[in-house]
């Protein structure tokens, strides 16, 4: 938890910021994430914020709600989830999962969500290298899951001298070089 927590709430943080960032003109805008367009994508951050509020205090998985347009207050319940020790004990009832290994899922997605929103919405974007270094641990450890999950789309490829960031888009399915 210790070391966890700084970096999801910096990658929540840095979502939020440039979810803030978002004008309405750009909510139809395409995404890299091919079945999101930019208010989907918005909707999909609120449904992981909800979802993992709630699996950090041992709750159930959550359905996705239409569209509200209100993540950045959604994402501070899901750290304050977090923020309480007992939410990194043992394993999800609801997933089956240790809750350690839910948390980097949250911060695999904050991290790779964020790029998606910033590199379709022409916003700058820098992800905390520490954040990116566990992520690509993570991700390289449960790219097969996530793929048979339906998280994760086929790998893109990107050459062993990338980016640790680069490497970590093109193992979830990221083309690095995505342009609108």
């Amino acid at each position: 938890m210790d070391d966890m927590m700084p970096l999801m709430t910096h990658a929540t943080e840095r979502t939020a910021g440039l979810v803030r960032a978002v004008r309405p003109e750009q909510l139809g805008g395409s995404t890299p994430c091919a079945k999101f367009d930019v208010k989907d994508l918005i909707n999909h951050l609120e449904w992981v914020a909800d979802l993992f509020e709630s699996l950090g205090r041992q709750g159930e998985m959550t359905e996705q709600e239409p569209y509200a347009g209100d993540f950045p207050e959604r994402a501070k319940r899901t750290l304050a989830a977090w923020a309480r020790p007992e939410a990194w004990e043992g394993t999800s009832p609801a997933m089956g999962l240790p809750m350690t290994t839910l948390a980097h899922m949250y911060l695999v997605d904050m991290v790779v969500h964020g790029w998606d929103l910033a590199r379709a919405t022409g916003q700058d974007y820098e992800p905390d290298p520490e954040a990116v270094s566990r992520a690509l641990r993570f991700t390289d450890q449960m790219a097969e899951m996530g793929r048979q999950r339906g998280a994760f789309g086929p790998p893109v490829e990107v050459p062993d001298s990338a980016p640790q960031f680069d490497r970590l888009l093109g193992i979830i399915g990221r083309d690095p070089a995505w342009t609108p």
